[in-house]
């Protein structure tokens, strides 16, 4: 097996400068191999594995994603969430075609990528869940009351005393 230099400029030799040759992001990321598959017969799912494909440029994808092990951005926070549930090789590729998808945008509109951060996404992560736990407690009838930040206050309304 060959041992090439994994960059930017492999990424292009491989993919080729015009990206005229992919009408969609969609497209990329299922030459590359970074997407799901759908082998369905019958109604019924039989998998949803990615193909095999042997692709310099998803190798780079998947190796750029490894590396955002202990990054502290928001790529790193959304592969180590990934991670936590999914396991290790599922959320590299997950996040590989994330950074496929970033990649082709950028490509596409030759625009600039500014990292949010990862307190930005661990913000944005947790509205979502706030979000969903309120539509859960509306579906039974229930209303989410925040609990009071004050100090002086108990947190469980009376105390127990003698």
């Amino acid at each position: 097996m060959r041992n090439p230099r994994l960059t930017v400029q492999t990424i292009l030799s491989e993919v080729g400068l015009n990206p005229k040759r992919f009408p969609s992001v969609k497209h990329f990321t299922s030459w590359l191999g970074l997407c799901p598959g759908q082998k369905v017969t019958g109604g019924k799912v039989k998998s949803s594995q990615t193909r095999t494909v042997v692709n310099r440029a998803a190798n780079a994808f998947r190796i750029a994603a490894f590396s955002l092990t202990h990054s502290r951005s928001a790529l790193g926070a959304f592969y180590r969430r990934l991670r936590s549930r999914l396991g290790a090789p599922k959320a590299i590729t997950a996040t590989a075609h994330k950074l496929a998808r970033l990649f082709y945008q950028i490509w596409t509109t030759a625009g600039r990528y500014s990292d949010p951060g990862m307190e930005y996404y661990e913000q944005k992560y947790q509205d979502l869940i706030l979000k969903n736990l309120q539509k859960k407690a509306q579906a039974f009838g229930l209303q989410l009351v925040p609990k009071s930040q004050d100090k002086g206050e108990a947190s469980f309304g009376q105390t127990l005393s003698t």
